[in-house]
């Protein structure tokens, strides 16, 4: 008679056999990996976190409660209540400063995009010629010099003997030449020029970065085509950069309305209120005639404003990525 073996329990339908059922717990071996793997990487942010949370977010919570209070650094504190935020959306002369760093866009901003455009595009014209290199190292020097010791180089060409007015005198415009940061009209577009010749470099090495993403068949169908340099610039360059141009144009409005170093080391703000920046105006409200709570809400509302100004400019390139 033969004998039969146990018969093996249907396998339920939709499993495969082997493996674990849907909505069964994860191994504890591997939930322990995965917590250690979180622990470890915690470990390796917490110094940055550590860095991030003394040097920014303590000093912002600081400044958000010196604005509330007049204080000159050493004395008793005095509850003033929203009359240091008011002060700086009434006070002429802090407006003024608002309006300098808005103006100052047109230098830090507009001039350095169009014009490092132009020159990317130029550069890749003439990269074949051996032109590419030089023109890239030449061009991108001044983003490697300080600011401040830019500005103290740019001081000594504005002066009355310097480059600037020996370069008008030897073309025949004798009459134009001027002690350029001492005059109230010329003395911001002068400031202005500074960050135009720092900022253009940086857009130009961008955008050649740029330019090299953008698949050379498209230039060559254009060639084909008979357009020439402006219509391929158009039709190809531009459109083929708006992520860079949007970086570009992020960066420079920043600088432009957080202006400080080209500022103070060449004109202080002078003369007068002529090139007065809320940068500036900050440190010398600060640590100069000791109104803290002042310079904490102008801070404050510097940082509130760039925010609203920037934040629109990267939807608006983002959406028309």
């Amino acid at each position: 008679m033969t004998t039969v073996g146990p018969v093996p329990a249907a396998q339920p339908v939709g499993r495969v056999a082997g493996t674990r059922p849907q909505g069964a717990s994860t191994p504890a071996p591997r939930r322990r990996r995965r917590q250690r793997g979180w622990v470890v990487g915690w470990l390796f942010a917490l110094p940055a976190l550590l860095f991030y949370a003394v040097f920014v977010l303590r000093p912002l919570v600081s400044a958000v409660q010196y604005s509330f209070y007049d204080w000159n650094g050493i004395d008793l504190a005095r509850f003033v209540g929203m009359a240091n935020y008011t002060k700086v959306l009434t006070d002429p002369q802090l407006l003024s400063s608002i309006w300098h760093a808005f103006f100052l866009i047109i230098f830090f901003t507009v001039l350095p995009v169009v014009g490092g455009l132009l020159m990317a595009a130029l550069i890749r014209e003439l990269r074949s010629k051996g032109f590419g290199t030089l023109a890239r190292t030449v061009l991108f020097l001044p983003q490697i010099i300080p600011g401040a010791a830019a500005a103290i180089a740019w001081v000594w060409m504005y002066s009355t003997d310097g480059t600037v007015n020996q370069v008008l005198s030897a073309i025949g415009l004798d009459g134009v030449t001027r002690a350029w940061l001492g005059d109230f009209t010329w003395a911001l577009p002068a400031v202005g020029l500074i960050g135009t010749w720092i900022n253009l470099g940086f857009c130009t090495i961008l955008l050649l970065s740029g330019i090299g993403k953008i698949d050379g068949t498209i230039y060559e169908a254009a060639r084909l085509d008979g357009a020439g340099f402006l219509q391929t610039f158009r039709a190809v360059t531009v459109p083929g950069l708006k992520q860079e141009i949007g970086v570009c144009v992020t960066m420079s409005v920043i600088s432009a309305l957080a202006s400080f170093d080209i500022v103070f080391m060449s004109t202080q703000g002078g003369p007068g209120y002529s090139t007065m920046v809320p940068g500036v105006l900050v440190y010398q409200l600060g640590f100069t005639q000791s109104q803290v709570g002042l310079a904490s809400a102008l801070a404050l509302l510097l940082t509130l404003l760039i925010l609203l100004v920037v934040l629109p400019l990267q939807r608006a390139f983002r959406s028309e990525d």
